[in-house]
């Protein structure tokens, strides 16, 4: 599909139009519509139960809409792939909960996520290409743990860990990263961190960033769309959804 058939004049990393899914009867998603341009960082905010874990489900190829259009880069059509196809075509995606081996040493996690990697112990016990290992010692810099490399992840702050998984996602090479409430269980000094990390991926990826912290939002100064009852409430900078009257009933004034 081109970019003229879905009426939209700028390039999208993702495009979702018209997306419904149902579980017994109930719409998690209804009809939800949005566009991420390259290069965006767009955050998503909403009540529970507003469809935000679904809308990453479909986009990853976890669940399959029962209509509707998602396009990654315009012309791939992901409903057409399953999870480990739609993480290789460049979709990244980051749990709430890190999921770092905590038995591996910070570095050992970073080789073992690289893309086109092998498995744990066929990657440990390979010896790394300069390429690889310069890649590795990019991403320990991006996410401030080159003094950590050679510490057991198990040692480190939820925080560190969280910015851990981020590097592992960054192994991946992906174009978009799907990241869901990264600030949960951090400390302030970690959030703010956590938001510059964030404005810095930004320059070479696009993000969507699910979340609940508004002090984390309005750090990462970028686009806020608010979905409620699976879709879209209101789009537009954290001051303008704040004062929508819709928004505030709906979730702020909760």
């Amino acid at each position: 599909m081109s970019i003229q058939a879905k009426h939209i004049e700028q390039p999208t990393v993702l495009y979702l139009n018209g997306v419904s899914v149902s579980f017994d009867g109930f719409k998690a998603l209804n009809s939800l519509s949005l566009y991420i341009a390259p290069g965006e960082m767009r955050a998503i905010i909403g009540p529970n139960g507003a469809g935000k874990t679904t809308m990453m489900d479909v986009i990853t190829g976890k669940t399959k809409p029962d209509e509707g259009t998602i396009l990654f880069k315009d012309e791939i059509d992901l409903t057409k792939y399953d999870e480990a196809a739609v993480a290789n075509l460049g979709v990244g995606r980051k749990f709430q909960k890190p999921s770092v081996i905590e038995s591996l040493t910070v570095f050992e996690n970073l080789e073992m996520s690289l893309k086109g990697g092998r498995s744990v112990w066929a990657a440990l016990n390979h010896r790394l290409t300069a390429e690889k290992k310069a890649k590795i010692d990019e991403i320990l810099t991006m996410i401030d743990m080159t003094g950590r490399a050679h510490d057991m992840a198990g040692s480190l702050s939820h925080g560190q860990k969280q910015w851990l998984e981020i590097g592992m996602l960054l192994g991946q090479e992906p174009q978009l990263l799907l990241i869901d409430e990264p600030a949960a269980g951090m400390t302030d000094e970690e959030t703010m961190k956590t938001a510059e990390l964030f404005k810095m991926l930004a320059k070479k990826h696009s993000l969507m960033v699910v979340e609940h912290d508004m002090d984390f939002i309005e750090a990462l100064d970028c686009k806020v769309t608010v979905l409620c009852e699976g879709s879209v409430l209101a789009e537009g900078s954290l001051a303008a959804v704040k004062a929508n009257q819709k928004v505030i009933e709906t979730y702020l004034g909760r």
